[in-house]
Parts: structure tokens; C-alpha cells; sequence
């Protein structure tokens, strides 16, 4: 019979050539502290060692050593050896390190691991801070020399394939894959039993296998449930078991104990998501892995407090950005019921030197066979904003594959991506996957968030058949900053709440959509940026990098998402108000709500449509409290929320944020500021010669071009984010920044531009 033991404790680590071992234990990152606090993050190789003993009884027995996860490029040595390399930050592998195990005495296993990033492995760059590590667990399988596969892509090695499931019969198949390590040929009894959750065996199967010496056998074994209980998402996340076996003899040799669930789901491109048959919207939130202070080397304490957080707000269903995560969070999505998107990082842009996308798809097959039996999961991702990496036919014909190998490891599940929100609603990237997402952002980046609802429906017109969904939508979020008259990029909570108010709106009003993902449910660390007086962090969350402030905005999502009975005064952060009156805006789930100020009852409203608003509410000076009670219909009290506000003569300055303009990609460039007498013109334009239509990185390969650029935006080459940004246009990153690129300084920039012809020699 296998065991696995914890491998977490009593590791030396090393950062530099030179420095000192300190001690750690696991899960661990080198970048806890610097992963979130701006550009510079420390990148390159560290080393982690540690001693330990394997007991003589243990002679005969196969050694694997598993990895649940390790940033980036990962080699494994024990007792010198060199067992291998795994290139890739987020999956599970696995060495076996039997041959190079000293049975009966001590051993030495160093690991080096390499966050740099390498041309081939992917993510190359992306809006979030890669930190190194080993980051998640660790540990040493010892398994009997014939045993379920171990060495299958660090996957279970059994594979339980939904043939049909209604609620009359769920028909399975249970593919198994029996590694014999033995010099001879093993005959074993494959033994499946399906438990419900009181033990009992509803359904089971058995097969005499012959496992060839040094090789690996597949069985595959049809099993039916009759009458099962299916797994409902949030309403009911039933969990079967299948415990699988292997007897030789009178002995098991080994044993597998799988949580599954059954239930059969669609997306009609009218009406939306359906799950066992019933309608199911979407109401989706977007993670990241990493918490303040500890990266990604995070514990099962944490997950959980994340999980509680997405149930709270009363989401039904989880987009796992952009990469594998933890399957203690997989497994905790299992038994709470979230409908999961899971993906790789197979993002921005594509490796320089990578000529077929290898390592994409290697991380692909990993997410797939490792994940392959948790209910929870309906959809594989297979990119994310590739296209910011610029027009490549090489980037469409891999995303292509990616796709196809999704069906091929999977046929069951549907395949999905989520398109930059410059891809033309025409293009081939739509029709690839069998749904489709896109990252929009309007109202931050480009344009008014009312500008969803005519894109929303133009796109769903012209293509009636795709099954379209929204990958990420949001706006950055300070806590700091405020505003009695919010607008777009000031970066205050206000507008914060307001932006997601406005766009749920638009988006509820169409079941077209199969599901929304806010971006995101938590602030995270991303080092390439720096906004809103805040560095290397992404504040686009509805709760706080730290999970301790739940921004007015998730209480939003509250009301509208969650059955949970209660009221929450927005602004509460706005403590100092420079006037005599104002607009309190409540979120409830009651169905009336009564205002008291300063212990005077004021008004009475309807709460049903879950955003109240008290007009020209009166502060006095100094200290005011406010109480808003949520009511039932006899008028007893449900819920009670109470903010404190002082009445100022003077606005607090410190709830301006520090950019004039605000937004990301206004901070990117350097702009003239003398254009008083410019005059707009119209120029003659011809495809021979550069033009803003053309690409960042293909002007700065032109010398010519290359100074125009830098004349006008100064030296765009050292931004953090100019990797991303090389294979834009800049009449891409002007919809994204029209205060920055006015009219103005893209007549400048074309003027110049147009008598520069390409190609000729520089």
C-alpha cells in the first residue's frame, strides 16, 4: 500500500552563491516581501536542500518525490544525482527517485529553483508578479513496485469519464493506468467500488489486468449509478467516492480513494449556462493565489478564508486565474460547489525564441490529467490576452492546437478563452474555442461602463452562435481616496462601487451571457505596475490584498448575489465630509430600510432593488452617526448597519489620489506638453510608411520611428510593462488612454511618422 510522506519541514535554503543557508520550512517564497512591492523583485536560482532518512524496511519498495508546486523552472537532485528538470510554475510533478535512494541510511535532496524567465516557458509577462519557490507542498510517495501510474503527468493516474448522466442513470467509465516495475509480468485484480457519502457502494466493477515487466497497462471498467444524486453547484455539491484497488493474491498492493461528482451541463449561446438541465447564470469572481506577505506560499487556512470570502458574496462560480492552482482549492470548490474555469498561463505573449508553444501545451496536458476528475471544473482555458503580443499567425495556430488537445484529453468538457478587448468582434479567435470570454474595461480603461451594453449587444447580433461570456471586467479601488462626485479613474472606493453597480446592471439584463467574472476578488501583487500612489499591486479587488476590507463594491454583489439578510452604509471610509448635506447609498438584501441620523428617524424606502439611496441627507458640524435598519414586511428589524461621519470645512486632501489624470497606461509615457499652437491637419497616409495603426515594438526596430517615439513618449523601453505593450499599436493604447494621446499629439505623431518608409535600411 502506498503512503505519502510530508516532505514541508526542516529545509536550508540558500538565495545567492555565497550567502548564508538559512532554515525554512514549506511551502515557501523568496519573494513574500519584495513579490508586491515593486518592479525590482529578486529573480533568479536559490537553492533548498534537506537530509532525511528512508528505514531498511522500506527495501523493495518504488520513491517518488512530488511537487504540488514550484516557480519556474525546477531541477531535482538526490545524493548528488540529477534526476530531472520540470519547467513550469504551477502543476504537480513527480521523480522517482528509487534508484538514487540510499534504503536504510541518509539522504540528501537538493532542489535548485529559478524564477527568471525563460523564452520557452510560459508565462513570459503578465499583470501579475511571478514569485519564486517552492511555494506549495512537498512529498515522498513510497508505493508498492506495481501501483496506479505515478509518473502520468502527476496525475492520479485514473481517469472517471461522465459517459451519459440524468437523473435516471449516471453511465462512467474508469479508466485506469497500473505501472509494474517488476522483472516479470504481474497479473492484479483491478477492483472499483463508487461509495456515497454515508459509505455505502451504490455501484462497482472489477478486471483481471496483466501488467508486462517495466511497463504500464490500461483497464478501462463501465460502471453505472442508479437514480444518482447529482452535483448542483451551491444547492447541492454531492460528492461520490471511487475507491480503486489493486490485489494480488491475497494482498492490496494499492489503493486510490477519488471524490467525484455527477452532472451533465450546457451553454446555449441565448440562454446561457445550464446545469443538470435547470438555468444557472454565472455570477463569477476572478482569483489570484497570493496574500500580503506570503506570495503564493500560502497554507490550506488561507484557501479557506478565500473560499468563505467568494461564498459570502454570494458568487456561484470561480475563474482560477491565469494558471493551475493549489488542489486543496480544487478539492474545497468540489465540496462547496463552485462552477470552475481553470486555465494555464499561456498569456500576453508568446516566448521570442518558441517555435510551436511546447510548454504551453505540456501545461495544458498537466492542468487537464491532474484535474480531470473534480466535478467543480467545466471549462479549460487555453489563453488569456495573448493577442496583446501583437498579430502572429504562429500565436493563432498554437491557441488552435491548445484547443484541440483540450477536446483530445477531454472531450467532455467545454473549452474557453478570454480575448484582449481589442479583438474585433469578427475575428477567428472567436469560433476556435466552444465558448468564448472577453477581458472589458470599459469605464477604466476605455470609455464610460455604459459603453458595455451597445458592444454587449452589437457582438451578440453579429454572431449569434458564439457562446459569449465576460472574462474580466473592473476598476482599481483605493480605499484611501474619495469623492462626493466619483468619476472614471480617480481610483476612489466611490467609483469603485459605482463602476460595478452600473455594469451588473447592463450585464443582468442578458442571459446571453453565460457568466461574469469580476476582475477580481482580491487585490494582488503585480510588479510591473505602479498607480494610484500604490506599487506592485493590482487594486482591482472587491476585498483587500490582506482579505481584511471588504470594499464597498463586494457588498454590492452581496445584495444582488446572496440570500443573506442584511444592510451596509457605502462611504463609511469617507469619514470627513466638507458639506452640509449628502447622498447616503445603502446596499441590502431587505425588502425596507429606515434611516436614522444623528438618532432621528428620517425616512423609510424600499429596498428591492438593493441600491437605496437617501438624498440630501444634513450632517451638522463635528460628529454625526448615522443608522440604517433593514426591515421585514411587519416592520421588525433584520439587519442594522451604523457609520460615523464629521462634518469638515475643508476637504481632506488626502482623498485625492497622486495622479492628476489617473489609469495605468496615462503613467506609461512621457507626453509634450507645449501643443497650444499645433494645428490638426489632414495628412495623406500610405501602408508603406509608419503610421500609429502599426505596432510599438515594430516602430522601435526603426531607427527613424524609434526617435519619433521617443520624442513624443519618451523612453518607453524601460517601463515595466513595455514587454506587454511592444505588440500594441498605439491607436490601441490611445482607446486606452484618451486624456494621454490626444487629438493633438497623434497628429504629431503620424506627421512624423508617415514619412518614415518601411523597410528600408536602417
Amino acid at each position: 500500500m502506498r503512503i505519502a510522506k510530508d516532505m514541508n519541514r526542516d529545509w536550508k535554503f540558500l538565495k545567492t552563491e555565497g550567502g548564508a543557508w538559512e532554515s525554512v520550512n514549506l511551502p515557501h517564497t523568496w519573494n513574500a516581501q519584495d513579490g508586491a512591492n515593486g518592479f525590482n523583485f529578486y529573480k533568479g536560482a536559490c537553492w533548498y536542500e534537506k537530509r532525511f532518512q528512508v528505514t531498511s524496511q522500506e527495501e523493495g519498495k518504488r520513491f517518488f518525490l512530488e511537487f504540488q508546486g514550484s516557480n519556474s523552472v525546477t531541477d531535482v537532485y538526490m545524493n548528488g544525482k540529477h534526476l530531472g528538470q520540470h519547467r513550469g510554475g504551477y502543476s504537480t510533478f513527480r521523480f522517482d527517485v528509487t534508484d538514487g535512494l540510499a534504503v536504510g541510511g541518509e539522504n540528501t535532496l537538493s532542489v535548485k529553483v529559478d524564477n527568471t524567465v525563460y523564452e520557452d516557458v510560459y508565462p513570459q509577462m503578465a499583470d501579475f508578479t511571478f514569485y519564486g519557490g517552492i511555494y506549495r507542498d512537498v512529498a515522498l510517495i513510497v508505493a508498492e513496485p506495481v501501483h496506479f501510474d505515478l509518473m502520468d503527468h502527476g496525475s492520479q493516474g485514473i481517469y472517471i469519464t461522465q459517459e451519459k448522466v440524468d437523473r435516471e442513470k449516471a453511465e462512467l467509465t474508469v479508466r485506469s493506468r497500473i505501472s509494474n516495475s517488476r522483472e516479470a509480468t504481474e497479473k492484479v485484480r483491478l477492483w472499483l467500488e463508487v461509495l456515497d457519502d454515508a459509505g455505502k457502494t451504490v455501484a462497482y466493477g472489477a478486471r483481471e489486468v496483466f501488467v508486462e515487466a517495466g511497463s504500464t497497462a490500461e483497464a478501462a471498467v463501465p460502471l453505472s449509478i442508479e437514480n444518482p444524486n447529482l452535483w448542483h453547484g451551491l444547492e447541492n455539491p454531492y460528492l461520490y467516492s471511487l475507491k480503486a484497488s489493486l490485489a494480488s493474491c491475497n494482498d492490496t498492493v494499492d489503493e486510490v480513494l477519488i471524490p467525484f461528482g455527477v452532472r451533465h451541463f450546457e451553454v446555449d449561446a441565448e440562454k446561457g449556462f445550464f446545469l443538470n438541465g435547470e438555468h444557472l447564470p454565472l455570477h463569477g469572481v476572478s482569483r489570484h493565489q497570493d496574500r500580503k506577505d506570503m506570495g503564493w506560499a500560502i497554507t490550506p487556512r488561507e484557501q479557506d478564508e478565500d473560499m468563505a470570502l467568494i461564498k459570502e458574496v454570494g458568487a456561484n462560480s470561480i475563474r482560477l486565474a491565469h494558471y493551475q492552482h493549489n488542489q486543496y482549492f480544487y478539492d474545497l470548490c468540489d465540496r462547496e460547489g463552485m462552477v470552475l474555469w481553470a486555465e494555464i498561463p499561456f498569456i500576453s505573449v508568446m516566448g521570442k525564441s518558441d517555435a510551436d508553444g511546447e510548454n504551453a501545451k505540456q501545461q495544458l496536458v498537466e492542468l487537464i490529467r491532474q484535474n480531470y476528475n473534480h466535478p467543480s471544473i467545466f471549462f479549460w482555458g487555453v489563453q488569456n490576452e495573448i493577442q496583446i503580443g501583437g498579430e502572429k499567425p504562429l500565436v493563432r495556430q498554437v491557441v488552435q492546437e491548445l484547443a484541440e488537445i483540450a477536446k483530445k484529453e477531454d472531450p467532455n468538457r467545454l473549452t474557453t478563452m478570454a480575448n484582449v478587448m481589442f479583438v474585433k468582434d469578427g475575428d477567428p479567435y472567436n469560433f476556435m474555442t466552444d465558448t468564448v470570454g472577453y477581458n472589458k474595461y470599459y469605464g477604466w480603461y476605455q470609455g464610460q461602463a455604459e459603453d458595455f451594453a451597445g458592444w454587449l449587444d452589437g457582438f451578440h447580433a453579429a454572431n449569434p452562435k458564439v457562446k459569449l461570456s465576460i472574462s474580466e471586467y473592473g476598476a482599481e479601488g483605493i480605499i484611501q481616496y474619495h469623492s462626493e462626485t466619483p468619476k472614471v479613474k480617480d481610483y476612489t472606493e466611490e467609483y469603485h462601487a459605482l463602476y460595478h453597480e452600473t455594469v451588473w446592471k447592463i450585464f443582468e439584463a442578458r442571459p446571453y451571457l453565460w457568466g461574469t467574472y469580476v476582475w477580481n476578488m482580491f487585490d494582488f501583487g503585480a510588479n510591473i505596475r505602479d498607480e494610484g500612489g500604490v506599487q506592485g499591486r493590482n487594486n482591482k479587488g472587491l476585498v483587500t490584498y490582506d482579505r481584511k476590507i471588504k470594499k464597498d463594491a463586494f457588498y454590492m454583489y452581496k445584495a444582488h448575489w446572496s440570500k443573506e439578510k442584511f444592510v451596509h452604509i457605502t462611504g463609511k471610509r469617507f469619514v470627513e465630509r466638507a458639506t452640509g448635506e449628502i447622498d447616503l447609498k445603502v446596499y441590502t438584501t431587505c425588502g425596507k430600510v429606515r434611516l436614522q441620523v444623528n438618532g432621528t428617524t428620517m425616512e423609510e424606502k424600499d429596498g428591492d432593488g438593493h441600491v437605496v439611496v437617501f438624498r440630501q441627507v444634513p450632517l451638522q458640524m463635528g460628529e454625526n452617526t448615522l443608522q440604517v435598519e433593514g426591515l421585514m414586511a411587519d416592520g421588525s428589524l433584520e439587519a442594522r448597519d451604523t457609520a460615523h461621519f464629521q462634518r469638515v470645512r475643508e476637504e481632506n486632501p488626502s482623498y485625492g489620489a497622486p495622479e492628476a489624470k489617473g489609469g495605468v497606461v496615462d503613467n506609461w509615457f512621457t507626453m509634450p506638453e507645449d501643443l497650444e499652437d499645433v494645428v490638426v491637419e489632414e495628412l495623406v497616409m500610405s501602408e508603406d510608411c509608419f503610421s500609429t495603426k502599426d505596432s510599438l515594438g515594430a516602430m522601435m526596430e526603426n531607427m527613424e520611428a524609434k526617435a519619433v517615439i521617443r520624442k513624443y513618449l519618451g523612453d518607453v523601453e524601460s517601463q515595466p510593462m513595455y514587454g506587454m505593450l511592444e505588440g500594441m499599436s498605439i491607436d490601441m493604447l490611445a482607446g486606452m488612454a484618451e486624456e494621454t494621446f490626444t487629438e493633438k499629439v497623434m497628429y504629431l505623431l503620424n506627421k512624423e511618422l508617415s514619412a518614415i518608409r518601411k523597410g528600408q535600411e536602417q
